[in-house]
């Protein structure tokens, strides 16, 4: 041991001593903050996926079954306050990533798949069923950030498409909880009755892929009443669905222009215009130009599905039950007619075109 005067060197420096001690709590803070509400979100969204073994529940996706653990979890035993911030990092910065991750499904020779008929159909039933579920929100008096987080999921796809236009719209928790629901019921109600229907309708594999990729609701739900006519009508509807997973990046740039336009302060204007709407859109020009391989490809479907359960879990785990009887009927009865007006007004496009 040595008794000798420190020498200048030997002294800790001032400036590495304090950006030491600003790094470290910064750390610990993120850490400590998030890993508890982290490890509660995982928890629920292994309870999802494990519930999809059970008989009666393969026909829900993980992400579906998530926002229902979540809430049965929080409305029975509670959210510690700890876990607060996890749950709220899984909500926003995850979800963001995942959406970005789901343009990895998609190539631009997949839309011209279809055919430029196909994609006016599929447009045009879009815009037109979030126009009218808008309107008919206002009409019947339907919140409005509500009403048109219910179009999104009708029009575009599901609870993916939710999820992105709150990132915009900044609806309550108990919305996006309702939307998911609501849309969730009338999906299932469209994957089990729509393939009863081919007779009835006269349609063809193709038509009526057609017609489920530009009306079910979510990506799964198509995929289910697609291949139930079919291998090629399964395949049209996948990549009709699919077609309108991509429009989702324009109808959130418009809703944040909206948005921006309706908001006088500057820095909310800013956040109106999501980065991930860009990522999303490069992430489909690059799995357009280069080829991925197969196993990349499922590794990041994979990914992006779990992020998003996970976000719904954590949508899941602030909903209040409470909250979402004060909604009333009116956006379940407001749901139900978005789901009557697009499969009626893309089944007329398919038999017309």
């Amino acid at each position: 041991m040595s008794f000798l005067p420190a020498t200048a060197n030997d002294l800790p420096n001032p400036l590495n001593l304090a950006a030491t001690q600003r790094k470290r709590p910064a750390l610990t803070a993120l850490s400590a903050g998030t890993m508890p509400g982290l490890l509660l979100v995982a928890m629920i969204t292994s309870v999802a996926y494990s519930a999809r073994g059970f008989s009666g529940l393969t026909l829900f996706s993980p992400m579906i079954l998530a926002v229902v653990a979540g809430m049965i979890y929080s409305n029975v035993l509670g959210v510690p306050g700890h876990a607060k911030a996890g749950i709220a990092f899984s909500q926003k910065r995850l979800l963001r990533f995942a959406i970005v991750l789901l343009g990895f499904q998609l190539t631009l020779g997949q839309v011209a798949g279809i055919g430029f008929g196909g994609v006016g159909i599929v447009a045009a039933a879009l815009a037109a069923t979030f126009l009218f579920t808008v309107m008919l929100g206002r009409l019947i008096g339907v919140d409005r950030k509500l009403a048109q987080l219910i179009a999104a999921g009708t029009s575009i796809c599901g609870a993916s498409a939710i999820v992105a236009t709150n990132i915009v719209t900044d609806a309550r928790d108990e919305d996006v909880t309702y939307a998911v629901a609501a849309i969730t019921l009338f999906g299932t109600v469209a994957m089990l009755g729509f393939p009863l229907l081919v007779p009835v309708f006269g349609l063809d594999q193709h038509a009526f892929g057609l017609w489920a990729g530009a009306s079910i609701h979510e990506v799964a739900q198509v995929i289910g009443a697609g291949f139930q006519n079919g291998t090629l009508s399964g395949e049209t509807a996948t990549v009709a669905k699919l077609t309108r997973v991509a429009m989702l990046a324009p109808m959130v740039i418009a809703l944040g222009l909206i948005a921006r336009r309706g908001n006088t302060h500057a820095t909310d204007a800013k956040a109106s215009m999501p980065w991930f709407v860009a990522a999303f859109a490069a992430v489909v020009a690059l799995n357009s130009l280069v080829a991925i391989p197969a196993q990349i490809h499922s590794a990041i479907a994979l990914a992006a599905q779990i992020m998003l359960t996970m976000g719904l879990a954590a949508m899941g785990l602030q909903a209040d039950i409470s909250e979402l009887r004060s909604r009333g009927l009116r956006p379940l009865m407001l749901a139900c007619s978005a789901f009557i007006f697009i499969a009626t007004f893309s089944l007329t496009l398919v038999k017309l075109v």
